[in-house]
């Protein structure tokens, strides 16, 4: 009974785990191109130099850091939440997010090796993976019944979707 409610929110932190997933792999070849425009590959090289010559634990710092200065953002984020200027705020926030993910995937990339020679970090990080496939498999029936739905027996699925967005539309006037 207990495993039935809790299911859903399983499901909800599942979903949130694997959009940052998502973003984290899709945010990485932004990052590695903008590497590549700007002169940040040498900076790159220069950065993965020094953590070569660094203790593991000194590299988590390397890590943590760059993240410090993206705070302030955040805080300007929430506090266009607070005076309410909606749009502002998702902006915001939205840009700290992929500030934050698209830094500290630089970084990670720079520093995973040495991070890696930690045991605590190792194990973590193979949790993380873990959780990764774990949520990932939790998900694939839904995203599956999502595809079928959309994809309905051999028609478009445009036609689909529209037909199901004018039953969804009739439910809804009828319940009023």
């Amino acid at each position: 009974m207990m495993r039935r409610l809790l299911q859903p929110f399983w499901v909800l932190l599942a979903i949130i785990f694997l959009i940052e997933a998502w973003l984290w792999d899709h945010l990485e070849p932004i990052v590695e191109r903008i590497v590549a425009a700007i002169p940040l590959r040498a900076f790159k090289q220069w950065l993965s130099d020094r953590v070569d010559a660094l203790s593991p634990a000194m590299t988590l710092i390397v890590f943590a850091v760059p993240v410090i200065p993206l705070f302030p953002l955040k805080l300007a984020g929430l506090w266009l939440l607070a005076n309410e200027y909606w749009l502002s705020a998702a902006v915001v926030i939205v840009l700290g997010k992929f500030l934050g993910l698209g830094v500290t995937a630089f970084i990670f990339d720079v520093t995973r090796a040495k991070l890696l020679q930690m045991a605590w970090f190792k194990k973590t990080y193979e949790f993380i993976m873990a959780m990764r496939a774990k949520a990932a498999e939790l998900v694939q029936p839904i995203k599956q019944r999502i595809r079928d739905m959309l994809g309905g027996g051999g028609e478009g699925w445009s036609s689909r979707t529209l037909r199901l967005i004018a039953r969804f539309r009739k439910s809804v006037h009828q319940a009023r």
